[in-house]
């Protein structure tokens, strides 16, 4: 799992899916947007980026699993607009 903060992630999506990033992301074929949230300002950002690395793997994995039960890659949804399909 890759946590990170972006100020453009329509830019942040296409690097990482053309593997632009070099690092943790390029190493791991990490590829999929599954979780994401909007601030409003590069601060608090920053902050809950520093709140959500410190949580324990179950934790990040029931965030992501509340709202995205089957791992869909949002990155598709935030293109075409179309909801994510909540079952």
């Amino acid at each position: 799992m890759y946590i990170g903060v972006t100020n453009n992630l329509d830019r942040r999506m296409y690097e990482h899916k053309n593997k632009f990033v070099k690092g943790f992301t390029q190493k791991y074929d990490v590829h999929m947007l599954v979780w994401y949230e909007h601030t409003n300002s590069i601060e608090s950002a920053l902050q809950r980026e520093k709140q959500l690395k410190k949580w324990d793997r179950k934790w990040k994995l029931e965030l992501i699993e509340k709202d995205n039960p089957n791992w869909n890659d949002l990155s598709n949804m935030l293109i075409t607009g179309f909801p994510l399909s909540r079952e």
